[in-house]
């Protein structure tokens, strides 16, 4: 959970290891895509940073962030080593965002239980449009930064488990 002294976009690379020879999927969100979008160019470049080819990198766009689930999915049987589902939940007037963030957690979650490549939820819920924006780039860093390095630490974590 990011507290109001995390940036998203702090690492310790050394403690990270090469994503040479990785093969990342990235299922992004169109809705709010001012905000997805800067959170997928935080993650590719955090991939490339740490040694993950371009070619080696699938990016694949869907409607919403519920439509993440399934993007996910596919991704998985596409041969990738690890799948970063992206999107931006930002709270309105009715409850549809809880409807969508639980849905779209519990869809991300039963993957990652179920199938044999990491996926890493890269789903922001925000308040407003400032906090996504705090977390897309902003003050708060980037969570595509936060999410690159996760993907890259599981893959490492599955190939030493065996």
């Amino acid at each position: 959970m990011a507290t109001k002294n995390h940036n998203l976009s702090d690492y310790d690379i050394t403690k990270v290891p090469s994503g040479e020879g990785m093969k990342v999927g990235i299922v992004v969100s169109e809705w709010n895509e001012n905000i997805t979008g800067a959170l997928l160019a935080g993650a590719l470049n955090t991939l490339k940073l740490n040694g993950v080819k371009e070619e080696d990198i699938k990016v694949m766009t869907v409607p919403g962030s519920f439509e993440l689930i399934y993007g996910a999915s596919q991704m998985v049987k596409t041969g990738v080593d690890g799948v970063i589902a992206i999107g931006c939940v930002i709270r309105g007037d009715t409850p549809h965002d809880r409807y969508i963030c639980q849905g779209t957690t519990q869809g991300l979650s039963q993957l990652n239980a179920t199938q044999d490549v990491p996926v890493i939820y890269g789903l922001i819920t925000t308040l407003d449009m400032q906090q996504a924006e705090d977390r897309a780039g902003g003050k708060m860093g980037n969570k595509g930064d936060e999410c690159a390095v996760t993907v890259i630490k599981m893959i490492d974590f599955k190939r030493r488990i065996g």
